[in-house]
């Protein structure tokens, strides 16, 4: 399926994560991406940001704009697939077939207080390794490295959009990772340095405006929200206008 030229793959978590394993498994390098509306708004501008998003292994409904849109066009998904939750499966996953996992990004600590949080969840999940996501560009392949040497299979990037998803491109194949996803700030989340919203506005499909109460400082990035609407509607004149044509 695409929708704004962006490739999303209409899939629910627990195909998701039975794809990811198995990419971990070989050596491949597949890059995974958990796609949300203000990606593909910015995928309008960017180019090779768009081309990255449609080389993608795959590339999962992250927000609810995205499931609205994909629904109404003919895709069976039951839900999003938040970065947060895919953690969450493929670290179960991964403890019990002895996947070890790298979590890659994050404020100096986050990446460590999540694994540790991690761990404690999942009995037997190996944590290869952890860093932070302030290094330099100078740095990426030295980092790629390291995570090689670990001997992970499974790469969680939590660099913010799009970052990770510039450096999963460039640098996977280098890291050996069978799979490598890019989870925003997950991390901030599993290690409750950030409070997700609670289910209740979870269901009512309105996390994002919780996170703008609790963030206000967010404003200027809700507002690819509208504009994706906008843009959605566009699309669908032209596809009906040339679907009147034919």
């Amino acid at each position: 399926m695409i929708i704004l030229g962006c490739k999303l793959d209409p899939i629910d978590s627990d195909q998701a994560t039975d794809a990811i394993v198995r990419y971990a498994r070989e050596d491949a390098g597949a890059q995974v991406v958990t796609l949300g509306t203000e990606m593909v708004v910015y995928a309008q501008r960017d180019a090779k940001y768009r081309g990255v998003i449609n080389a993608s292994a795959l590339s999962l409904c992250d927000t609810v704009g995205l499931l609205g849109v994909a629904r109404s066009r003919g895709a069976k998904l039951r839900e999003r697939v938040a970065g947060v939750e895919l953690i969450e499966h493929l670290c179960a996953r991964a403890a019990k077939e002895g996947l070890p996992v790298y979590l890659l990004g994050g404020s100096p600590g986050i990446a460590e207080r999540a694994a540790d949080v991690l761990r404690s969840r999942y009995p037997g999940l190996q944590i290869a390794g952890t860093r932070d996501g302030y290094f330099a560009d100078d740095q990426s392949a030295e980092i790629a490295a390291a995570i090689r040497a670990s001997g992970a299979r499974i790469l969680f990037a939590g660099l913010g959009f799009p970052r990770q998803e510039f450096w999963l491109s460039q640098y996977l194949t280098q890291t050996g990772c069978g799979a490598g996803i890019g989870v925003g700030g997950s991390f901030d989340v599993i290690s409750g340095t950030v409070q997700r919203a609670p289910e209740r506005w979870r269901k009512a499909r309105l996390e994002w405006l919780y996170r703008l109460v609790k963030e206000p400082q967010r404003w200027r990035r809700q507002l690819a929200l509208p504009y994706f609407v906008l843009l959605i509607a566009g699309e669908n004149l032209r596809n009906r206008f040339a679907r009147g044509k034919t």
